[in-house]
């Protein structure tokens, strides 16, 4: 078959155009070959077998042909495996390290020394996912390499996103303490628009979460934000407030599809993360208190409410109203589309019944009530902690307890956290399986093989010692701390 110049490599087609330059005046405008190659700068007698190759073979043979042994290295082929396996190890050695070595077994085994040219080239020439696998390991190159399908939804509020993020920022609390607050969010996935979030201090929680979901839901005073009603689907990462018992109650009582990513994946909330990075690079810069790098650029002034208020007006004012890059229109324009109407709950009373008054039942034990990351005791009646305990966090006067509890809460010392149980998570239900990494790869473990079969074991991969071997000497137990019922206890 006659190569064409289109089956070529790009610099090979390159040079047969450059060459075809030279002799189009005498092929097409009948220019003499002297003339031309004059022209052109270059010798004549080149031009001459330039000629002889175009009337043989066309524009393809004036390429410079390809070697017959091109990709067939000389050097034996057990030792390109070593010198890859040298390359695949961990730490990730040095090239002139991997040539010293190959050089001493080949001296050993009488094969031609190689190059560092020669031994450069074969390293530079690995699959870059097998180096990857090799010193990073399966979950980098999970990250690295997997494809990533782009989900895109079709209509507003068919899919929100939520999820936590603690802001390098500064803010003062009750008692004029700095400390960094966190950001819950709630993203539609179509418009990108904001449907609610809040920002607290201390850990996030499903109180938290409940707070953003129903100012997400229920409609805004503020007429420039018009986002609200009930999403198909609520997308959310495995973090304890989402996998929470209330969480998973409150969607199916809201006709709300809950979906939780990939564990380990944040791919998978790309859109959400993105606001983050936006806040982050855009809204953080313009207020006191920023962090870099851990350090703060300036000193915290503005307390909670203040960083709140000013959050809300970049979300309405800046964020809301200009072009989204990806969508092309603003997100607040793009939620409201040519207008329709959203699915909300019939009250704001029964929305909060669901979202934020929670009862549960508190159970007597030894040791008292846990209740709000505190311990309540009475030693004089236990029977009257019995009941049921129900938390408002809406009402200004506080939460509410039952009549039954102790007017203060009784801190018990040497009070240890619970421990969990294997195999289950912070509610105590169990843990969801994981997606397994990816297996071995048969040519890292081939090319490990070779180098076990030339070289000493390397440190870092020791064979274990066997059973019986190198036991060390069983350590004393350690005294459980005792728990005190008392105050008097302590002494």
């Amino acid at each position: 078959m006659v190569p064409t110049l289109a089956g070529l490599e790009p610099d090979r087609q390159a040079l047969a155009e450059r060459r075809w330059q030279v002799l189009r005046p005498h092929v097409q405008d009948g220019v003499p070959l002297t003339q031309a190659a004059q022209d052109a700068q270059v010798p004549l007698r080149t031009a001459q077998r330039w000629l002889v190759r175009y009337r043989i073979g066309g524009l393809a043979a004036l390429a410079r042909p390809s070697r017959s042994d091109r990709g067939v290295r000389r050097t034996p082929q057990e030792l390109v495996r070593l010198v890859e396996g040298l390359a695949l190890r961990r730490p990730r050695p040095s090239v002139a390290t991997v040539a010293r070595q190959a050089a001493l077994v080949a001296a050993e085994h009488r094969w031609p020394a190689p190059s560092y040219s020669t031994v450069h080239a074969i390293v530079t020439g690995l699959d870059r996912q097998l180096v990857t696998l090799a010193h990073d390991g399966p979950t980098a190159l999970r990250d690295r390499y997997e494809l990533v399908y782009r989900r895109q939804s079709d209509r507003p509020n068919q899919i929100w996103q939520a999820d936590h993020t603690e802001l390098d920022l500064l803010v003062l609390d009750a008692d004029g303490t700095a400390a960094r607050p966190w950001l819950s969010v709630v993203l539609d996935d179509c418009s990108r628009a904001v449907a609610g979030y809040t920002l607290f201090l201390g850990a996030p929680s499903t109180l938290n979460l409940s707070l953003a979901l129903r100012q997400a839901i229920w409609r805004k005073t503020d007429p420039g934000w018009a986002v609200h009603g009930l999403p198909d689907v609520l997308y959310a990462d495995h973090g304890s407030d989402f996998t929470s018992d209330h969480v998973a109650a409150v969607t199916a009582d809201l006709h709300i599809e809950l979906v939780h990513s990939a564990v380990a994946r944040p791919q998978g909330r790309g859109k959400v993360e993105r606001f983050f990075g936006t806040v982050t690079t855009e809204l953080l810069p313009e207020l006191p208190g920023r962090l870099v790098r851990g350090r703060p650029v300036s000193p915290a002034r503005l307390t909670l409410p203040e960083a709140d208020a000013a959050l809300g007006r970049w979300v309405t004012g800046t964020y809301h109203q200009r072009i989204h890059s990806e969508t092309g229109q603003a997100p607040q324009q793009a939620w409201l589309a040519d207008g329709w109407l959203p699915r909300t709950p019939d009250s704001l009373e029964q929305l909060d019944l669901l979202l934020v008054q929670v009862a549960k039942p508190r159970v007597v034990h030894r040791d008292g009530i846990r209740f709000q990351g505190l311990r309540y005791l009475d030693p004089t009646d236990p029977g009257r902690l019995r009941g049921r305990a129900s938390h408002d966090p809406l009402r200004p006067a506080g939460p509410r307890r039952d009549p039954g509890l102790p007017p203060r809460p009784v801190p018990v010392p040497g009070d240890q956290p619970r421990a969990r149980r294997p195999g289950t998570n912070a509610q105590g239900h169990p843990d969801r399986p994981q997606r397994p990494p990816p297996g071995p790869s048969p040519q890292l473990d081939d090319r490990r093989a070779a180098v076990r079969e030339f070289l000493p074991p390397h440190p870092a991969e020791a064979t274990p010692a066997a059973p019986g071997q190198g036991r060390t000497e069983p350590q004393p137990a350690r005294a459980r701390s005792r728990l005190h019922t008392y105050l008097e206890d302590k002494a």
